[in-house]
């Protein structure tokens, strides 16, 4: 065989491959096309099924990203107002301390006028404390740093090293947490 022989063979051999490949293609699209037809009710009713899933899916998800919208505006509503309660119970302890005010200009006598505010101080506190805010109580405990801030360390011969003295600003606690730590002095 000479070398221009061989080049020709596998080009022969290549196209008979081709042509088995395409043949064999044909044969199966004529099985396939077969097969439709004999499953065609069946193929229907599952592409049926799909489509129905595809709206329920696609219903599914509207419905989720409306309710997510919803719940993002009802957040931020609750956080723009929160504080609508509160201001509403102070209300009446603004008015009053108007009313007290308007009173010391028409001239009234200074310990009426006293009262009046310590009324109203008291009002204050007790709208407060409905809402959970109370005072600490800090002379003669136990110095803690979670509660009190050190401003100055005093001799005391009444008192052992490490306790509350004196209190200099009260703090405060909001139901179970500290809002305001108290300035103390404490014995040394």
């Amino acid at each position: 065989m000479s070398a221009n022989e061989q080049p020709v063979t596998e080009e022969v051999q290549n196209e008979e491959t081709t042509v088995d490949a395409s043949e064999a293609a044909q044969a199966g699209e004529e099985q396939a096309q077969g097969a439709e037809t004999a499953e065609d009710p069946r193929i229907a009713e599952l592409m049926k099924q799909a489509e129905e899933n595809q709206q329920r899916y696609l219903r599914a998800q509207a419905d989720f990203d409306n309710f997510r919208r919803r719940t993002q505006k009802e957040k931020e509503d609750l956080a723009r107002y929160a504080s609508e309660q509160l201001i509403k119970q102070l209300l009446p302890v603004v008015d009053n301390f108007g009313r007290a005010l308007e009173a010391s200009k028409n001239g009234g006598d200074a310990e009426s006028f006293a009262k009046g505010v310590d009324m109203i101080f008291r009002q204050l506190e007790q709208t407060l404390e409905s809402e959970g805010l109370k005072p600490m109580e800090t002379v003669g405990q136990p110095f803690n740093p979670d509660f009190h801030q050190a401003i100055m360390q005093v001799e005391s011969d009444e008192h052992e090293e490490g306790i509350v003295v004196e209190e200099v600003q009260k703090g405060y606690v909001l139901k179970d947490r500290v809002l305001r730590p108290a300035m103390v002095k404490v014995s040394g």
